[in-house]
């Protein structure tokens, strides 16, 4: 997807330079000299054809570049290595990691954000990962920009699925969503754990014996908390239009 982009942004600079060009020439080989008028073509066959038959090329050869790099992103295998699904709803995530695909598989660990706590998605270097994502009430989007992907969450019988090849680097990523849901989309925040494999194995094992995210990732030397974003201070539970401590008929 990285190459598609890059080449068409080459592509679109050479078209752009091309015409500019022929815009400058056309600029100066014709201006005016005098007051004779300059002879009149109806029509310039040549030219008419080159306008034509050049931006239908181009188009296609965007057109056929595009369709294999779509297919190859939304190809899915039977059998990856790590099956997550995400759950969106009005404003956090809930991460659940499967053992198998589909609305029948069942859920062996799950990760749950609250207002006071970033839901935290630990994945492992080096193995493939299937996100199957549905909400729980409105259209939501699942985004991590480091993954230059990003897929809309529906609700009901909708399962949007993709999958990715592995992640190569450990690190925290800030993720988000990026479909405007409601009064605190800009909080619903979480954020991706890249830990190794061996590190995902324990943080998995330690959910599967009962213990908290924040326990599993202690245990397994991670930061128990998000370190890229941080819960906001929605104050859901504060009058702001009509604060209660204003006596009545006071007035600014």
């Amino acid at each position: 997807m990285y190459d598609l982009w890059i080449a068409s942004c080459i592509a679109a600079l050479a078209v752009g330079v091309f015409v500019w060009g022929l815009i400058f020439w056309c600029v100066v080989r014709y201006r005016k000299r005098g007051n004779e008028l300059p002879v009149q073509t109806r029509y310039n066959m040549p030219m008419e054809f080159l306008y034509t038959i050049a931006p239908i090329l181009v188009v296609s050869v965007l057109f056929y570049y595009t369709a294999v790099v779509q297919t190859d992103v939304v190809k899915v295998t039977k059998n990856p290595d790590v099956t997550v699904e995400v759950v969106a709803f009005k404003w956090n995530w809930q991460f659940n990691y499967r053992d198998g695909q589909g609305p029948e598989a069942n859920t062996v660990a799950s990760v749950l954000g609250t207002s006071e706590v970033i839901p935290i998605l630990v994945l492992p270097t080096g193995r493939s990962v299937r996100f199957e994502e549905t909400s729980r009430d409105v259209i939501h989007s699942f985004w991590v920009p480091e993954m230059l992907f990003k897929r809309d969450v529906m609700p009901g019988n909708i399962r949007n699925v993709f999958e990715v090849s592995s992640f190569d680097a450990e690190g925290a990523y800030v993720g988000r969503c990026a479909e405007l849901c409601g009064s605190y989309h800009a909080f619903m925040n979480f954020e991706l754990r890249v830990v190794s494999p061996e590190q995902y194995d324990g943080f998995l094992a330690a959910k599967r014996e009962g213990k908290s995210t924040q326990e599993a990732l202690s245990a397994v030397g991670e930061e128990p908390y998000a370190t890229e974003t941080k819960p906001f201070d929605t104050r859901r539970n504060t009058a702001n239009f009509n604060p209660d401590d204003v006596a009545s008929g006071a007035g600014s």
